[in-house]
């Protein structure tokens, strides 16, 4: 983990509320092991907003890095306004990874809003996969739904491609294919979807989680979760019942972690 003041190379808007920015970051870069980590961007000029803002990335190519936004506050609202060789002050590469992938598993990645950063950068590294991107409706989405090449789209309103949830496709994929895993990022709702489906059928899945947090190390204690593996443990002590999104995660094996 590092600190760096990064150059800007682009920052452009992709559909109604989602933005994409890429930044030059060398130093970040050559610490970034893969697909699930995140970074901390400080926006220095609203002084009134000191904490750091999680994102996961979305891409690395060289020295460069790229993030998925969605312009929902006043911080990504003020995001949209930085220009090419403006500076941002980033901390990371910070937390663990997605696995597994050497078990001859068949993967399928779900992205749920701009949860989908973490699942297009897993998509990158792998030779093969399939993809379910969801979202409320078709103003939300700027990839193209193909399902020939495995990359199938969703909305609610099914104003494009496949009206429903991830969870209406997903029920059709596995009977598909072999030794299905799953590899999801999203909304809380979505992951507890999820995570029933997956137990109920038996199909290994990891989900990175999405947390609000202000110090990305471990301090602030601000993103908790439940572990469900510790909380039958007798022993009552906070930490044995908890995990932190930021030093644990964000990517947990589905069945270890409680949304309730």
């Amino acid at each position: 983990m590092v600190k760096e003041d990064c150059i800007i190379v682009e920052n452009r808007q992709l559909a109604d509320t989602i933005w994409t920015m890429t930044m030059k970051a060398p130093l970040i870069t050559q610490n970034y092991i893969g697909a699930g980590q995140f970074i901390l961007l400080l926006i220095d000029r609203l002084s009134e907003h000191p904490l750091r803002r999680p994102m996961s990335i979305a891409n690395v190519e060289g020295d460069h890095l790229s993030i998925i936004y969605k312009t929902i506050g006043s911080v990504t609202n003020e995001m949209i306004h930085l220009k090419p060789d403006d500076t941002i002050d980033v901390l990371g590469p910070l937390g663990n990874i997605f696995t597994g992938f050497e078990n001859n598993m068949n993967p399928i990645l779900i992205g749920g809003g701009v949860g989908l950063a973490p699942i297009l950068n897993l998509q990158k590294e792998l030779k093969e996969s399939t993809v379910i991107i969801g979202a409320r409706t078709e103003n939300e989405h700027f990839l193209t739904h193909s399902i020939e090449t495995g990359l199938m789209l969703t909305t609610d309103d099914g104003t494009l491609g496949i009206k429903g949830t991830v969870l209406t496709v997903l029920s059709d994929v596995i009977t598909k294919l072999l030794k299905p895993a799953i590899y999801a990022c999203g909304p809380t709702p979505m992951l507890k979807a999820l995570q029933t489906f997956t137990i109920e059928n038996d199909i290994p899945a990891q989900f990175s989680v999405e947390s609000y947090m202000a110090c990305g190390i471990g301090i602030c204690q601000g993103c908790v979760i439940k572990n469900s593996s510790k909380i039958s443990n007798s022993d009552p002590t906070y930490h044995k019942k908890f995990d932190l999104v930021c030093t644990h995660g964000p990517v947990f094996p589905a069945e270890e972690i409680s949304f309730d």
